[in-house]
């Protein structure tokens, strides 16, 4: 179970946090999560309910709402590392704008929100899980609050949002090479949407603002689930090198 986290508010006195749940999804480390849950639509997930929040009663009339918001802990951010200002990837990495105006990770509180689906809701034997959609939350991210979507008053489909106001494309096509295409068709019954998830994920080009539209040899690794993902980027496309088992 994650601990008790400890917040100062502005009058000094002690806050306590304690972590509702954990998430499970197939991001095993940052650089492969989506900057918005909605753009990987097969990287699905779940949030368990750790003790004693993981009651039936705890969920009743939950069943009733299709999306969620979750509020959680970038548990993976050293708790120092925050500026006041960020450069966010959809302005190239070029320009800098207040912490504030961004969903930067590099908060002064490392507090983060997603709008997700809520697929099916699971209790058995004292244990309460949440399926969800698409998420784009590391595996084991600390959840410190579950809210229901409220369509009414959550949804503005007239705002305005800046740099980010329309969904970004996807800049990278994607291939597999033979030696990675064989790992596929050996794990199709286990992991079914693998290819499917490999191919988005890439797609998003999760490569540093600064390498993209340049040059670039580096062969890039990522994790999902426990495989290895190798691949190498040519005039904006992707070639999936290998994917192989990791061990432990």
């Amino acid at each position: 179970m994650h601990p008790s986290i400890m917040i100062h508010n502005k009058i000094n006195s002690s806050l306590h946090i304690t972590p509702i749940g954990v998430i499970h999804s197939p991001y095993s480390e940052k650089f492969a999560v989506p900057r918005q849950p909605a753009l990987v639509s097969a990287g699905e997930g779940e949030l368990q309910l750790l003790p004693p929040f993981n009651h039936a009663n705890s969920v009743k009339g939950l069943e009733q709402f299709s999306h969620l918001w979750i509020l959680f802990l970038f548990d993976r951010i050293d708790p120092n590392k925050w500026n006041l200002t960020v450069r966010p990837p959809r302005l190239g990495g070029n320009k800098a704008v207040g912490v504030f105006a961004t969903r930067s990770p590099f908060r002064p509180n490392h507090i983060g929100l997603s709008a997700v689906e809520l697929k099916d809701i699971i209790i058995d034997k004292q244990q309460v899980r949440l399926k969800l959609g698409s998420l784009d939350l590391v595996d084991g991210t600390p959840v410190i609050d579950i809210k229901p979507y409220l369509p009414y008053c959550d949804s503005y489909p007239q705002a305005e949002a800046g740099y980010a106001q329309s969904i970004p494309p996807q800049t990278l096509t994607v291939e597999f090479s033979p030696l990675a295409q064989q790992m596929l068709t050996e794990q199709q019954t286990d992991y079914p949407q693998l290819a499917e998830l490999i191919t988005q994920v890439i797609a998003q080009d999760p490569r540093p603002a600064y390498k993209k539209n340049h040059p670039d040899q580096h062969i890039y690794g990522i994790t999902l689930y426990h495989f290895n993902i190798q691949w190498q980027v040519t005039h904006q496309h992707a070639t999936v090198l290998t994917i192989t088992t990791m061990k432990g």
